[in-house]
């Protein structure tokens, strides 16, 4: 059987009078005349057969009945008008918890955060670093950035996107003390961002990698090897995405024009059951939106290195290309 309900329009007028204390403060908030409010109200009190204020000149209190009726009433009315700004606000819209690798989120994440928020207003965003594959499947993160050989499973998993390695020195460093030739390296501190690995690499492609370097500094991620390099400490490794805006502000110099693949790669990760939520679906799309429009190998050091892919080479007949490649050239 359907519940009979009072008239909503003063039950309105009721709950705006009994919360203002006053009818003048009623009748300006919901934009009628004193005298509609007065005419709402009494028309509840006929209706409910109660009387629900005792006036007493000016001044209005609620009486027994009407002090019942006000908390349903208000949260009635509370819950209606929350409802309907959950229809009207974006529907991407809630909490999203990040993991990223320490450099790329500093220097390529951050800078095109604002991005993000003009697009997705509603989304609020939790970063955490690290380049931990079990951050796919924990119950604080909702999407990881990861740099390795893609090899995870049981989650969703897509390649954002492959890079270069490059050396990269301070300006100050460099006049200080010239790198004229790959094997001036011997006279500089080489600043690792992992175990040596990736230096090997490049040494290796570089004809180089019997000169090992003066001191050798150890950092637990890429990010701190990069901000060491900026200070003049020493020479790292940066790469096409995470040293493109060092290079631009002119923080850092590229000695060598040569660059090589690096071994991995980054790429975006979430548990499957997350994929198709709205607001991890937004951060996923965006990602792989600004990848795309910036194309992050068309920074300003693209026209000022070469890139070698030894590994594609068969060894006994290196192509011509290969065999022209200058690693004493100095930019």
């Amino acid at each position: 059987m359907t519940q009979r309900l009072p008239p909503l329009n003063p039950l309105r007028a009721f709950e705006a009078t009994a919360r203002n204390r006053s009818l003048t403060k009623a009748a300006k908030e919901l934009c009628v005349t004193h005298g509609a409010v007065s005419h709402q109200i009494k028309a509840l009190e006929l209706s409910l057969n109660v009387k629900l204020f005792n006036r007493s000149g000016q001044r209005l209190a609620l009486t027994e009945h009407g002090a019942d009726l006000l908390p349903s009433v208000t949260s009635a009315f509370g819950e209606i008008a929350a409802a309907t700004a959950r229809m009207t606000r974006p529907a991407k819209s809630g909490s999203l918890s990040i993991s990223c690798v320490s450099a790329l989120l500093s220097l390529w994440l951050m800078p095109r955060l604002a991005s993000f928020t003009a697009r997705y207003p509603e989304i609020r965003l939790t970063f955490t670093a690290g380049n931990d594959p079990a951050m796919i499947h924990s119950p604080d993160v909702d999407v990881a950035i990861l740099y390795g050989d893609g090899s995870w499973t049981d989650c969703w998993l897509k390649l954002w996107s492959h890079f270069d390695l490059f050396p990269i020195a301070s300006p100050s460093l460099i006049n200080n003390r010239p790198i004229r030739t790959a094997r001036d390296l011997a006279e500089h501190t080489i600043l690792h961002g992992d175990n040596g690995h990736e230096w090997h690499i490049w040494r290796t492609a570089a004809d180089v990698h019997g000169i090992t370097g003066g001191q050798q500094h150890y950092f637990s991620d890429v990010r701190l090897a990069l901000e060491a390099a900026v200070l003049g400490h020493g020479i790292a490794l940066g790469d096409t995405l995470t040293a493109a805006s060092l290079l631009t502000k002119g923080q850092v110099i590229v000695p060598f024009k040569l660059a090589v693949p690096a071994v991995h790669a980054f790429y975006v990760a979430c548990s499957n059951d997350l994929r198709s939520t709205p607001v991890v679906d937004a951060f996923i799309d965006w990602l792989y939106s600004s990848i795309e429009e910036e194309d992050a190998r068309a920074e300003p050091l693209i026209a000022a290195r070469r890139t070698i892919r030894r590994a594609q080479q068969p060894q006994t007949a290196r192509s011509s290309e290969t065999e022209s490649i200058e690693v004493d050239d100095v930019i």
